[in-house]
């Protein structure tokens, strides 16, 4: 439990970098003059972001199971893209604003940095075990 607890953290606080990342290089309506609040209101995007990828993410994923099959897998984007989009549009005191492309863009980023996090819990899980051994 303990361990699940601070893969969640490590995701979080990936997922709020990657978002800002994303917003910097494809947003389109994130004002600077908010530097102050610029890092609350990323870790607020990064964890509803996260909620967001752990509750509703597998609903909308089997909803859209003929569409995945028959793209062969690439509507998955999609549904990242609009799962960013979403998490975006639930920010609360934000301005961050991006159009749903840039937010199938981000999307990818952001499965990209998560990919990365899975596979370093699972080495880490096998070196693990390896020690136990």
């Amino acid at each position: 439990m303990k361990r699940q607890f601070l893969v969640f953290l490590v995701r979080w606080m990936l997922n709020s970098f990657g978002l800002w990342v994303a917003v910097r290089l494809l947003g389109t309506g994130y004002h600077q003059g908010l530097v102050d609040n610029s890092v609350v209101i990323f870790l607020v995007a990064g964890l509803i972001f996260s909620v967001i990828n752990a509750v509703l993410k597998p609903i909308v994923t089997i909803i859209a199971l003929p569409a995945i099959l028959l793209t062969l897998g690439l509507f998955t984007i999609i549904v990242n893209g609009l799962m960013v989009y979403i998490s975006l549009k639930l920010v609360p005191g934000s301005e961050l604003t991006m159009t749903f492309w840039n937010s199938v863009f981000t999307g990818v980023i952001l499965s990209l940095v998560n990919y990365i996090v899975s596979a370093a819990v699972q080495l880490e899980q096998g070196s693990i075990k390896e020690e136990k051994s």
